[in-house]
């Protein structure tokens, strides 16, 4: 589903991605930032997924995060078809551990880039965070909201060192 207020479209390959692409959820929600999801195969539905990258695009999409799994081919045909920012999330969903997904996410042609993170669930909340910082380099609020991120990130790590060592 489109909205005006959308600057992130997710697109899975796969409604089986979910519970890998649900980690993306609660951060873009935490940072304020408005998203669509949606399940379009670069294969079986490739029409559908042209048709939902240009109404994406003319709601306002800034930037598209596309996971799927084995040949892995969608964050490509989101790439091919949209200047955005496309962030493509590997999924694990053969016999090789998700290193499939990853080399067909990532082994783009030139010209046709899209950022790829680690497969799984960690790659799923840093897409989400990649998507912020892209987002942020517009959006001063969002900048401020990253500064604290971090920080935060940092205090709880001083903090678990803090308790091994005392």
């Amino acid at each position: 589903m489109i909205n005006e207020t959308t600057q992130v479209a997710i697109i899975m390959g796969s409604d089986s991605d979910l519970p890998i692409v649900e980690a993306i959820f609660p951060i873009l929600d935490s940072f304020g930032v408005k998203y669509t999801k949606n399940v379009m195969s670069a294969h079986r539905t490739p029409h559908d997924v042209m048709d939902l990258i240009k109404k994406s695009e003319d709601n306002g999409c800034k930037v598209f995060i596309a996971a799927a799994g084995m040949a892995a081919h969608l964050a490509g045909a989101v790439a091919a078809h949209s200047i955005r920012p496309v962030i493509g999330i590997p999924i694990e969903s053969g016999g090789m551990g998700g290193i499939d997904s990853l080399l067909s996410t990532a082994m783009m042609p030139p010209g046709v880039p899209v950022a790829t993170v680690a497969v799984g669930k960690s790659g799923a909340k840093n897409s989400a965070i990649l998507a912020v910082q892209i987002l942020a380099t517009a959006d001063e609020n969002l900048s401020e909201k990253l500064i604290e991120y971090k920080q935060n990130m940092r205090f709880e790590v001083l903090e678990k060192d803090k308790k091994l060592n005392s």
